[in-house]
């Protein structure tokens, strides 16, 4: 059974995605995919009294959040670390739903980077130690990761592309993906396509789209009763190691080992009985390496394991089933949509298990999520 205390995704939802129309804001699309996850398990925002929400374009998102939504909540918060915010949010709305300080959470982000461009949409932090390489953040310190990987492990710029590749061959099946009709792509095209900072080129970068994303979450119990099947939070942990790369303790090693071993010590599971996961793929460097830091093949065997065709369709470990950061879309940060996909794959994907990783800054703070099924929780 459930273990007392235990949660579980009720309602979960996309605003929406790629370029929205002219005027809406962040709140907007955090408001309009709230309001979607809502109904997705027949509740209303009179029932919610918990908030949680973190954007880079709004310093207290949880407070614009219940403004637009009328809400007043008992508690939440707007912890901000990057992509695994809504990680570490689902985390806190566990907390609070087992104190008793609240008994339905929203978590919800929103971002229109692409409307409003980078420089509009992110606070651009320099650190003293790197500014003076002039570096282009955050496309030359992944890069960085990305040289060195390959010096130590061998790991090739085909095996790089083939992340781009199985993103592109899983987006296919998503109308909504802002590569909706580009057809496949192929390691030819991802090395042949322009460089921004070697040995990464634009098809190894992610997306740059506005978009959002909402989870309604409450006791275990309570979503049994509700419109959709429930989909139970069965571990999660979460780690910090730096803020810049210039501090970060090896450019291979990212502390999602950490944040991993955390989630899966909590649901007492392992990788093997993964059977699906979502990872953050702000560039096709950072999968890999967190393939390896959660367990899932050894440190310097990710390039080969993504080569080999296990995360593509009809692989071995299904990786990012809507195309990811990089062929879906990429909102600013994709944590919250990484979520919602673990949530489909659990209802519709015939999956048990699925594991979801959010990365935030370059590798400082990792947040990993093991989400289940009934069976899975039972």
């Amino acid at each position: 059974m459930t273990a007392p205390g235990g949660v579980a995704i009720a309602g979960a939802a996309e605003s929406d995605l790629g370029q929205v129309a002219p005027g809406l804001t962040p709140t907007d699309l955090m408001a309009q995919a709230s309001l979607r996850a809502l109904e997705d398990c027949g509740l209303t925002t009179a029932d919610v009294d918990g908030l949680y929400a973190a954007s880079t374009q709004l310093p207290w998102a949880a407070l614009n959040l219940g403004e637009a939504l009328g809400i007043s909540p008992r508690t939440g918060d707007s912890t901000m670390v990057g992509g695994g915010s809504p990680i570490v949010h689902l985390a806190h709305a566990r907390a609070a739903i087992a104190r008793g300080d609240c008994d339905v959470a929203l978590i919800a982000y929103g971002s229109t980077q692409r409307s409003v461009g980078r420089a509009s949409a992110s606070v651009q932090e320099v650190s003293p130690w790197e500014a003076p390489y002039r570096p282009l953040l955050p496309i030359s310190a992944y890069a960085l990761a990305a040289s060195r990987h390959m010096h130590e492990f061998g790991t090739t710029p085909e095996q790089l592309a083939a992340v781009a590749v199985a993103a592109r061959e899983w987006a296919q099946d998503r109308p909504n993906a802002w590569t909706a009709g580009k057809g496949p792509l192929t390691v030819d095209e991802v090395l042949a396509a322009p460089r921004v900072c070697d040995p990464l080129g634009v098809k190894d970068c992610c997306l740059l789209t506005d978009g959002g994303g909402a989870l309604v979450v409450t006791s275990a119990e309570r979503a049994r009763t509700l419109r959709r099947p429930p989909v139970h939070l069965l571990g999660a942990g979460d780690a910090t190691t730096h803020r810049h790369l210039s501090s970060m303790p090896s450019l291979t090693r990212t502390a999602a080992d950490q944040s991993g071993a955390r989630a899966f010590s909590q649901a007492r599971l392992t990788p093997a009985d993964v059977t699906c996961v979502q990872l953050y793929d702000a560039f096709t460097i950072t999968p890999i390496l967190f393939l390896e830091d959660l367990g899932f093949c050894a440190k310097g065997d990710g390039g080969p394991f993504v080569a080999s065709g296990a995360i593509a369709p009809g692989g071995a470990l299904p990786m990012n089933t809507n195309g990811g950061g990089l062929s879906y879309q990429h909102p600013g940060m994709y944590g919250l949509l990484l979520l919602v996909e673990a949530v489909r794959q659990i209802r519709e994907g015939g999956h048990d298990v699925v594991l979801a990783h959010g990365n935030g800054g370059v590798f400082s703070a990792q947040a990993t999520a093991l989400l289940g099924s009934d069976a899975a929780a039972s």
